[in-house]
């Protein structure tokens, strides 16, 4: 619903595969690289892994529609089966007609094709992309698809690619003959923290607008660390900063918008599991800090929340102004965004109220111990936000 707002065609961080949006960082380069020199130079297996979200099929795809021409493919993208069904999908892949025919049927089968595709010099390369659900027994009868061959070479060049367990999985001593045919590996890493913004701009060409917003250089260091530089979680947390940025108005995403969202979607224990609440601040008591400090310090803590109580307003007012001008879908996103604010401003009271009240005892302790007459207490806004007024009370 933003793409209007930022010159958009269409949203640039899309969780489907698509390799119209691959970004060859270097560790993609090389994993392309290694892929097309394995298929080209007709070696046994080919194997790719790469950690969840780091651009395995988005890869794989690129590397079918741009660099194998005439090729006869077949791509199995669906691993928990069982081996008679595995068989089918890649017959029906090569342009075969699997209906009705058992486990043996299918393999004279693809044996009789493979022989009349090398006849008329067709090579034939078969991609199984999740590859580490497959289990030991399927993985074998994989292997034992591979051993028709000539003195030139294979009739079936196959490719492996699967999460980081495919590879250890291999490590079975039933499986040591595959694993000898392996004979190009590469493994597909996250992208580096001086890729990112590179990344995310690409994207944003893509779409239609490599402009489209100003990231810090902060916010960009902070959406770095939190997603460790894994493609699909930087999709999903940008995805959260234009929609964020959109609500606001506004081009620009800071340091500490980013922060908000970060928060708000509790990323480290969504995404990672190894997030920990934040432990309560200590308390300061007179033992260890004096009075007249203490309530400096309560009092300061007092002003910082009511200048976040102020941005925050400034934030409500900007997505309410933009209510009027959206769809109904768009309207109930900001209307949980409002609620969540709202709820923020809400646990925000009580700590403000006692922060105030200790403030204004500390200085009246200090006061008296210097034998100084009665301070009276000023609150340093004459004329208060309506947040402030609103959880406070009074004018």
């Amino acid at each position: 619903m933003y793409c209007e707002h930022f010159g958009f065609t269409t949203k640039p961080f899309e969780l489907l595969p698509n390799p119209a949006f691959l970004y060859l960082s270097r560790t993609h380069s090389k994993a392309l690289t290694y892929l097309r020199y394995g298929i080209s130079e007709g070696t046994g297996f080919v194997l790719l892994t790469g950690e969840v979200g780091s651009g395995k099929t988005t890869l794989v795809r690129e590397l079918i529609k741009n660099h194998l021409g005439g090729l006869k493919l077949a791509k199995v993208f669906n691993t928990k089966v069982d081996s008679t069904q595995l068989l089918s999908m890649i017959v029906e892949d090569f342009g075969l007609d699997p209906a009705g025919r058992d486990k043996t049927a299918l393999i004279r089968m693809l044996n009789d094709f493979l022989i009349e595709q090398y006849a008329e010099r067709n090579r034939c390369v078969l991609i199984i992309d999740e590859a580490q659900n497959l289990s030991g027994e399927l993985l074998e009868e994989v292997r034992l698809l591979s051993n028709l061959e000539t003195e030139q070479g294979k009739l079936l060049q196959i490719v492996l690619v699967g999460q980081p367990e495919l590879k250890e999985t291999l490590k079975h001593a039933d499986l040591l003959q595959l694993r000898q045919r392996i004979q190009v590996y590469c493994h597909l890493g996250t992208i580096s923290a001086e890729e990112l913004k590179e990344y995310v701009l690409c994207r944003f060409e893509r779409a239609g607008n490599r402009n489209a917003l100003e990231i810090a250089d902060e916010a960009l260091d902070m959406i770095f660390r939190v997603t460790r530089g894994t493609p699909r979680l930087v999709n999903i947390l940008m995805d959260y900063v234009l929609l964020d940025a959109f609500g606001n108005g506004t081009n620009v995403a800071s340091e500490q918008a980013v922060a908000e969202i970060i928060e708000d979607l509790d990323f480290e224990r969504q995404f990672w599991g190894t997030g920990e609440t934040a432990s309560p601040a200590p308390v300061r008591t007179e033992a260890v800090v004096p009075a007249a400090d203490q309530g400096k310090a309560a009092n300061s803590n007092a002003n910082t929340l009511m200048n976040i109580f102020k941005k925050m307003e400034s934030r409500m007012k900007g997505v309410e102004k933009q209510l009027a001008r959206m769809d109904v879908n768009a309207v109930l996103v900001l209307q949980d965004r409002i609620a969540g604010l709202e709820k923020e401003l809400a646990s925000q009271r009580e700590m403000t109220e006692k922060a105030l009240e200790l403030a204004q005892d500390s200085l009246v302790r200090a006061a008296a111990s210097r034998e100084e007459t009665k301070v009276e207490v000023v609150s340093p806004i004459r004329r208060r936000s309506w947040a402030a007024r609103l959880l406070l009370g009074g004018e």
